[in-house]
């Protein structure tokens, strides 16, 4: 293992997984002799932003695969309305970005990994432009937009409200265009391939067909979030977790699962799919007010409605717990009304549908699980502790984001990181002359009884309650120790069969990923940043200024 990833690791504690027990290797068995084989130089598995800039890095001699869960346009990546953070003004400074980072991140950030991301930024953008991307411009400028805890102007958006939607949209032009890539949709990746405590590709689902087997010299994932987990969330169906969930199988060191973050506005309407109210909307001036009008948020931050999204989202959550409400409002009525439609079109649009005009009537908002910070540790490489395994994006723990992440800073990561992934895994792929056949002896002799007669939907539905109310926004040692022994009871029976086909996988990942949340949200006895203990309601640095990480080993025990 590197240097920089054992200096990381310096300020972990492990913590015991005793819920492992019921976690197979493998989803599948796995026959060599039975199932299909294909082989690349480079796997990539998630066709987000990481997934897509990691592609551009690759040596045109490497046949590279990129696959997809869903169709190519369906990413986290794709439906972030805010922008990227970078330093553009000329009165902004790279340290000023640095040390918002920092603040935001209650302590707990990487400063090498936090000065690299952001030194980097400007580059990215321009890489952005330059492939594509068309931001919003005012007189031939960048126009630059400000969010919670933000010292400068520097969000750099496009389409007012949809800048991952246009990025995205350039970014897949510009990868079909390699002729050394391969794009592979509705591919459902259902686990990593490890030989000899090694990374050497994925079992695969291909259009939900029998699973085939992809040996890569080198993978890299970049599978995103895992919103989903949660029955209030931002994220898209696909955003449950399956990155964080293969990784921890095939043995890789997880860390900083406890750091979930909730966005503070969620559309709100009873019965209908949850969606995202930028950022923005409060930089461009939105004020926040409760059930009686009342403008809460000087009650709790002089920072207003800008302070980091995990001190408006708790601030949301008390004045509701306060007011006895369901959910507060954003109002924009002080606002130009001609302005406040070209800047959020997106948004006036989704509130239009439900009889809501932005620039006259208060937008129902509440928290909703939004960005997972926690997930594969990774160096400054963009290396995962399993040889032969790189990540990028939301399913890894970099350092950037400490307990809190700064707004527009997550597409920022997935550019930094994709392209160091993608550099590295090339020039490892190229030093490996083949996919050496020896491994094909691999098998996996798990025992798996016979399925029986599971929901799936019920018990989904139900973990998301589970974990909403439990490992939520406000947590307790109680509710952590209730919801880690339901999670227990439902893995107990459905960890150990093969329910087989897509929702099953899913569901097995969502326990998977629920488990590692709910075992990190109760061993740190603190809050900090996203995870906030209502029973330890104050930041602990002398006792808990580190990482909290988690491995599974040794599957024959």
């Amino acid at each position: 293992m590197e240097p920089a990833l054992i200096d990381q690791m310096l300020q972990t504690q492990k913590i015991t997984t005793p819920w492992s027990r019921w976690i197979p290797r493998y989803l599948v068995a796995i026959d060599p002799k039975r199932m299909g084989h294909y082989f690349t130089d480079v796997l990539i598995i998630g066709g987000g932003l990481a997934g897509m800039r990691a592609a551009q890095e690759i040596d045109p001699s490497l046949r590279t695969m990129i696959l997809t869960k869903d169709k190519v346009e369906e990413s986290n990546s794709a439906y972030a309305q805010g922008g990227i953070a970078s330093v553009w003004d000329p009165e902004d400074r790279f340290d000023n970005h640095i040390q918002d980072t920092l603040v935001a991140g209650c302590d707990l950030c990487d400063l090498r990994t936090v000065e690299m991301v952001v030194r980097e930024a400007p580059e990215r953008v321009a890489e952005l432009i330059r492939w594509g991307t068309r931001f919003d411009q005012l007189d031939g400028a960048l126009v630059l937009g400000r969010e919670g805890g933000h010292s400068h102007q520097r969000i750099i958006h496009a389409l007012g409200d949809a800048t991952g939607k246009e990025i995205m949209r350039a970014m897949i032009q510009h990868t079909r265009s390699l002729s050394n890539v391969e794009i592979c949709e509705e591919a459902y990746t259902i686990d990593l391939l490890t030989y000899d405590d090694r990374c050497c590709g994925a079992i695969v689902s291909i259009q939900q067909r029998a699973p085939v087997l992809i040996w890569a010299k080198q993978t890299i994932l970049c599978t995103g979030g895992c919103g989903q987990v949660f029955r209030e969330s931002t994220n898209p169906r696909v955003a449950t977790g399956d990155g964080h969930a293969i990784a921890f199988r095939a043995g890789a060191l997880m860390r900083d699962m406890e750091f979930m973050q909730f966005h503070p506005t969620v559309l709100y309407i009873a019965g209908s799919s949850r969606t995202l109210i930028t950022e923005a909307v409060r930089g461009e001036g939105a004020y926040l007010v409760d059930a009686n009008g009342y403008r809460f948020m000087e009650d709790y931050d002089p920072r207003l409605e800008l302070a980091p999204r995990d001190v408006v989202s708790k601030s949301i959550v008390a004045q509701m717990d306060k007011t006895q409400s369901a959910c507060v409002y954003l109002t924009l009525a002080h606002l130009d009304a001609h302005y406040v439609r070209q800047r959020f079109p997106g948004i006036a649009k989704v509130c239009q549908s439900f009889g809501l005009d932005i620039t006259k009537d208060a937008i129902p908002v509440r928290p909703g699980a939004h960005y997972m910070i926690g997930g594969a540790l990774v160096d400054d490489q963009a290396r995962t502790s399993l040889p032969g395994l790189w990540a990028a994006g939301e399913v890894t723990s970099s350092g950037l984001h400490g307990a809190n992440r700064l707004a527009s800073n997550s597409l920022l990561e997935g550019l930094v990181y994709g392209a160091l992934a993608g550099r590295h895994a090339s020039e490892a792929a190229l030093q490996d002359p083949t996919v050496s056949l020896s491994v094909l002896p691999i098998q996996n002799q798990m025992q798996v009884a016979d399925p029986q007669e599971i929901d799936l939907a019920d018990i989904r539905n139900s973990v998301r309650s589970l974990m909403w109310r439990h490992v939520g926004v406000q947590r307790t040692e109680q509710k952590l120790e209730e919801a880690l022994q339901q999670l227990n009871r439902y893995s107990s029976y459905v960890l150990s069969h093969q329910p087989g086909g897509i929702d099953g996988w899913e569901l097995q990942n969502m326990l998977t990923v629920s488990l590692m949340m709910a075992q990190a949200a109760l061993a740190r006895t603190e809050s900090r940043g996203v995870h906030l203990r209502t029973d330890y309601p104050k930041l602990d640095n002398p006792n808990w200024r580190k990482h909290l990480s988690m491995q599974v080993r040794d599957w024959a025990e």
